[in-house]
């Protein structure tokens, strides 16, 4: 970094060799313009960008009724309202289709009592026969509307959990509701799996932020950057206007700065999320693949440049190191030993994140608490059923109710009629019961 209170206007490795210290400077040293007018540089080695470094959230335990999660609130209150609405229209107009139908049937007869084959009134029996003709109604014919508000409520669900129903829409206001209704349901559901299965895949932690665009646009999680490096001199000389403005978040609070790597990234770990370090990404990826493995990079690459090797001006070492670092390019050397060094100690991370996709108890209990509490109030609506039935035929013949109990028990012994052939008479269990 440029200081001119030192000799030479610099600091640090690259003030050591513009004093003739030091013959060659290796390591990380970002190739930058204002470092080249001092020094020289080789070619780059290894290419480095500025990263976002930040502390992995932590992991939040699904609910039980996660399963939820892929629709909205909002999406689910108008399901409930749509369900509604189809239950009543179908009622409706299966009422209206069936009084129209039954209306249709229902039409006048003539019938002619006379002429030839009539009935003759008159004197002597052979005057003129007086030609009777009466309209006559047939009696009123029956049409059995089985969408009754139950009937209907039961089509619906059938619908839209993709079961069979017992009963089907015959008039064409009904087909065409039930029409409209399956392919609700159908699109539906298609977009229920679909999500529903992102949701279990891509269920990974989430991130405040992703971007610089999202550091700059927020001020709870603060943001800093090693003191006098090269990231420091970037932001600082920066004609963008998203990086000027980090700059003078940054530098209106001064503490945000660090004076050496692992202090900040000591900081990031221990601020809870709300602290992030702008690194280099080659520190950013080592510091990611070590233990205890509690932070992650996000956000694209910032400022690409490269490390080379610093010495004085005019060193004649500069045309053999730069024609070694080409062989060590060319061999692959420089990429192995990057692989040797770059190790994932984190690896099982990834296969612990791929486990925890998996679909678990905790992710669809809510489906189990519905299916036990269906299960009692069906066992309760049917022994409400058999005690109320029972109580009316109590009522009107005095059949009493431990009656009905024992009658119960032996129909499973006496289920054959012999005056029905042997067979087992339907209509047994119900007169038990009082139906």
């Amino acid at each position: 970094m440029e200081n001119h209170e030192v000799k030479g206007g610099w600091d640090g490795m690259v003030g050591e060799i513009i004093r003739k210290e030091v013959d060659l400077a290796i390591a990380p040293l970002t190739i930058t313009a204002e470092r080249e007018k001092v020094v020289e540089f080789s070619k780059p080695f290894m290419s480095t960008a500025i990263n976002i470094l930040i502390k992995k959230p932590s992991k939040h335990k699904p609910g039980a009724f996660s399963f939820l999660s892929p629709l909205s609130r909002e999406v689910w209150i108008s399901i409930g309202f749509a369900y509604v609405a189809v239950v009543i229209v179908m009622y409706v107009v299966s009422r209206f289709s069936a009084h129209a139908s039954a209306a249709a049937h229902v039409r006048p007869v003539h019938n002619s009592y006379g002429g030839g084959g009539g009935i003759g009134i008159g004197s002597g029996g052979g005057g003129l026969g007086h030609e009777l003709q009466q309209t006559i109604p047939p009696p009123p014919m029956f049409v059995h509307n089985p969408f009754t508000l139950a009937n209907s409520m039961w089509f619906a669900v059938a619908a839209i959990t993709q079961q069979a129903c017992d009963i089907a829409p015959r008039t064409t206001p009904g087909r065409i509701v039930g029409a409209v209704w399956w392919f609700f349901t159908v699109i539906l559901i298609s977009s229920y799996v679909s999500n529903f299965t992102a949701y279990l895949i891509v269920q990974k932690m989430s991130t405040p932020i992703s971007t610089p665009e999202d550091l700059a646009a927020q001020t709870e999680i603060e943001y800093g950057v090693l003191r006098h490096g090269s990231t420091w001199d970037f932001f600082k000389r920066s004609h963008s206007s998203l990086y000027s403005k980090m700059w003078q978040f940054m530098n209106s609070r001064t503490h945000v700065f660090v004076d050496t790597y692992d202090e900040g990234i000591q900081r990031v770990r221990n601020s809870n999320g709300k602290f992030a370090l702008l690194i280099e990404s080659p520190k950013n990826d080592f510091v990611n693949m070590r233990k205890p493995c509690d932070t992650m990079k996000v956000g694209r690459n910032i400022d690409v440049k490269g490390y080379g090797i610093a010495m004085p001006l005019g060193s004649p070492l500069r045309n053999r190191i730069n024609a070694a670092i080409v062989q060590l390019t060319d061999s692959g050397d420089l990429t192995r030993l990057e692989n040797k060094w770059w190790i994932d100690e984190c690896g099982y991370e990834a296969k612990e994140s791929f486990r925890n996709a998996e679909l678990t108890l905790n992710n669809i209990a809510g489906i189990f608490y519905i299916l036990v509490l269906g299960l009692i109030v069906a066992i309760a609506v049917a022994l409400f059923q058999f005690c109320y039935r029972t109580h009316s035929d109590q009522a009107n013949s005095k059949f009493q109710l431990p009656d009905a109990v024992k009658t119960v028990g032996k129909y499973k012994n006496n289920r054959h009629d012999p005056e029905n052939g042997g067979r087992e008479t339907p209509v047994d269990m119900c007169r038990v019961i009082g139906t």
